[in-house]
């Protein structure tokens, strides 16, 4: 069997619904939810906790865009009415207050990262209030790496000069595909000359890295296609790169991902061959592989997480550092204490209510067993490692999980030891569906109706 045909062949036995690991356990799983007094008091735990050297992290979320890409499966808000910046960032600074409030001192933030929704949607003038505002209540930690997600169509030079005095040194840029077809149909039109642009300027003023979202699976998309947005994305060569597949979700995005012919979606095989084309492309302009479909040239600083193992995965994707505390601000933002998940309320409406009534908005969470503990250990290990030891894990566990990976090693997808799980080179792909053997949660309840995308 040529590896044509059993790429082919473990595509089709691989390509299952399963979740991305973002958390564990993962958000449908979530089942023991605290109440607003329990979740203060674990964050209060977590923040005075002797790991807390380490610093927090923050996630602001911005909801706001002016049009909707129909390949979105962000919560965001369609307006045209900027009108809607001023209230909703000082209820994000309320927000942040009811957090300083109970931590009995400054906090020191090692990162903040500003997603969307669109977070230059906003003025320059309105974000250098809300980053303002957050440091009247914390410092900066000795090692922060601050970072906001940009559209290229309404970022300006200022946008990128006001978050460089502010202290932020990484953007990243939402480009999708250049393809004229592609764009037209999961409406983001927006040409290669204005992310040239934002790039460039963004490397003028000292940013540190510039890194670029792609996704493969798009409506229309074609080898010719990814060849075409490769070749003008070689031409900028940014600091990292995302390579997203698309995960088409409609039973739960409803309308949104609903804007084309299901028809139009490269399908099982057709699909991986765009992401081992993008891959390989990606190995000849010398970017390494980092975690789960991320990629980095050897000078960018998640590379060098990578190196020394001090990548970490969170609700913001793989960063180069790692906090046991992320608080998330904003409307539908979740938060992490390490020890609990929390999700703030999914409308403007809702989340500025309780705020303004002194509430933490929170609607939904889950607190961690030991057992969550220790599988989201291993499942992380895997997500950032490519590898995991058996620590923490009786003897008759290790057996359960080690039969349930014995036909995936058959494949060559990984290999077992007496100490540890590594995934081969042929396994990166698959890495969600090993992940998938340690989700004791879903193990014991497989779910009933569609709620994940597929693997591959």
């Amino acid at each position: 069997m040529n590896n044509a045909t059993m790429n082919t062949s473990l595509i089709r036995k691989y390509n299952v619904p399963g979740p991305r690991y973002t958390s564990y356990p993962t958000v449908p799983y979530w089942e023991d939810n605290p109440t607003e007094k329990e979740w203060k008091s674990l964050v209060k735990g977590t923040f005075e906790s002797s790991n807390l050297n380490e610093g927090i992290s923050l996630y602001i979320h911005l909801p706001f865009c002016e049009n909707l890409c129909t390949f979105c499966g962000c919560h965001k808000r369609i307006t045209k009415q900027h009108s809607v910046e001023q209230p909703y960032i000082e209820t994000v600074l309320q927000e942040w207050k009811l957090y300083c409030d109970m931590f009995g001192r400054r906090p020191e933030l090692a990162e903040i990262h500003l997603g969307g929704g669109t977070p230059t949607f906003f003025s320059p003038d309105r974000l250098k209030q809300l980053i303002d505002g957050i440091f009247e209540l914390a410092d900066k930690h000795d090692r922060f790496q601050y970072s906001f997600e940009g559209h290229p169509n309404n970022t300006t030079k200022e946008h990128l000069q006001t978050f460089y005095d502010l202290g932020f040194k990484r953007n990243s840029f939402g480009v999708q595909d250049y393809d004229p077809k592609v764009q037209k149909t999961i409406n983001r039109i927006q040409p290669f000359e204005q992310v040239k642009m934002v790039t460039e300027l963004s490397r003028e003023i000292g940013y540190e890295s510039v890194s670029h979202d792609l996704v493969f699976g798009l409506p229309h998309q074609t080898k010719e296609s990814i060849v075409n947005t490769i070749e003008r994305t070689a031409e900028l060569m940014p600091d990292r790169i995302a390579f997203y597949s698309y995960a088409h979700v409609p039973w739960i995005k409803g309308v949104g991902q609903r804007g084309f012919n299901e028809n139009d979606l490269p399908q099982d095989e057709e699909k991986r061959e765009l992401y081992e084309l993008g891959k390989k492309m990606f190995f000849d302009l010398g970017y390494v592989e980092i975690g789960m479909d991320h990629f980095a040239l050897k000078t960018d600083e998640m590379f060098k997480a990578m190196e020394d193992n001090s990548l970490h995965r969170n609700f913001m994707g793989y960063t180069a550092s790692k906090t046991e505390l992320m608080i998330g601000l904003g409307m539908s933002s979740i938060s992490d204490s390490w020890n609990c998940f929390a999700q703030n309320v999914k409308t403007v409406e809702e989340y500025t209510e309780l705020v303004n009534n002194g509430q933490i908005p929170i609607f939904r969470g889950h607190k961690l067993s030991a057992e969550d503990l220790v599988m989201r250990q291993h499942i992380l290990d895997i997500m950032c490692h490519f590898e995991t030891k058996w620590e923490g894990l009786n003897n008759d566990r290790v057996a359960q999980i080690k039969e349930s990976l014995q036909p995936m090693e058959e494949d060559g997808l990984l290999v077992l030891s007496e100490d540890r799980l590594q995934v081969t080179e042929i396994g990166k792909p698959f890495v969600r569906n090993i992940c998938m053997c340690f989700d004791l949660r879903m193990l014991k309840k497989q779910p009933q109706t569609r709620i994940f995308s597929s693997t591959i």
